[in-house]
């Protein structure tokens, strides 16, 4: 792969970035790790989920504006929150209100229903996101950083490449020249067929990559931090078959927690400059 000058100044400028995650960041991330909004259930997924090391390797400062695409409940919004607290920024492009969906309902009003409780999510500005009809996450070149976690799959599930593809576009409208768009997501190996696995929650990374290179994006690194060689991608009820979701039951339980959550690809986007 060839690069111009233009791209190798923009690869080299991101990747000087993350490199240069400083020590007091870093003790903030570990602090807000451990900070009180966080359940122990949800620390305890720390050791497959690796928050710190993630948001590290991306190169997240306590200054930047950052897009948390679909936070769900908001497993990392409880991290993302103290840390951009009072110097930077945090967008949660959550479900929007108009959907007739009732889990997306459920999910936003829980979402509302926390910020609601505690000063820690004052700070939070609520917009929305979805495929295809809300693409607003935040005005347009003003993220540093966009994150999404886990979501690609389900975009694809739903609305077939086309919703990957919009979500591509939208992430690159909010971010700003030379911003970062961090992706992390359950990998399926290359060698297996993509159509037979569309349900299976697993998407190649080489299919992201190029749906978002397609969108205007270069990658600028690739890590292993969330990486699981034990898992084969092959389950019978798919990703959902191994923890946390553990959707057979009781059945074969010991061995799916043997293998433990997913094996994804973690990947480093930059917006050209």
């Amino acid at each position: 792969m060839k690069f111009g000058f233009k791209t190798a100044l923009t690869a080299a400028i991101a990747l000087s970035l993350s490199a240069c995650v400083s020590t007091s960041t870093s003790e903030q991330l570990t602090e807000a790790s451990q900070g009180e909004l966080r359940s122990a259930q949800a620390q305890a997924r720390d050791q497959y989920r690796h928050p710190v090391e993630t948001l590290t390797f991306f190169g997240i400062e306590p200054n930047m504006t950052v897009v948390e695409v679909s936070p769900g409940g908001g497993w990392y919004t409880d991290i993302l929150a103290p840390l951009l607290k009072g110097k930077g920024t945090l967008y949660a492009a959550h479900f929007p209100a108009d959907s007739d969906v009732k889990y997306y309902q459920r999910s936003l009003a829980g979402f509302k229903e926390k910020m609601a409780n505690t000063r820690a999510y004052a700070d939070i500005r609520l917009t929305e996101f979805h495929p295809g009809t809300h693409h607003n996450i935040a005005p347009e070149g003003s993220a540093d950083m966009v994150l999404t976690f886990r979501n690609l799959h389900n975009w694809y599930i739903n609305g077939d490449e086309q919703g990957v593809k919009d979500a591509m576009r939208a992430f690159h409208t909010a971010l700003k020249p030379g911003g970062v768009l961090g992706v992390v997501d359950h990998r399926l190996p290359e060698t297996r067929d993509s159509g037979k696995a569309k349900r299976s929650g697993y998407v190649k990374e080489s299919w992201v990559i190029a749906l978002a290179q397609e969108a205007g994006f270069e990658l600028v690194a690739k890590s292993e931090i969330n990486a699981n060689p034990k898992d084969f991608a092959n389950h019978p009820k798919g990703v959902w078959t191994l923890p946390p979701s553990l959707s057979l039951g009781e059945e074969d339980r010991a061995k799916y927690e043997a293998i433990g959550e997913s094996d994804r690809m973690t990947l480093k986007f930059i917006k050209p400059l």
